[in-house]
């Protein structure tokens, strides 16, 4: 699998991280209520097809990605950097 880094170009895999879900969002730190924070910590989608992930390309710029990869193929239909994808989807209320 290669990844089309925005500062490097296009890189091979190997040199990126996994870094989880990019569509969960962390419930609010105020929050209390324990239910929010065991759905947030311990429950996982397995979603098939399009879904969006952290990658941080750390042999590299050393930069956290936003890529959105189609789970049963790898195919990789768009690259973002983090900061300005999740800038976006706080600037439409968490829905993208």
């Amino acid at each position: 699998m290669r990844i089309a880094c925005p500062y490097c170009g296009l890189r091979d895999s190997s040199e990126f991280n996994y870094g989880g879900d990019a569509e969960r969002i962390r419930p609010d730190l105020s929050e209390t209520d324990p239910e929010p924070w065991l759905a947030y910590v311990y429950e996982r989608n397995n979603p098939r097809g399009p879904h969006r992930e952290f990658w941080h390309h750390l042999h590299g710029c050393r930069q956290w990605l936003v890529v959105t990869r189609d789970t049963a193929t790898h195919e990789i239909s768009d690259v973002a950097m983090a900061r300005d994808a999740m800038r976006a989807r706080q600037s439409s209320g968490g829905r993208e």
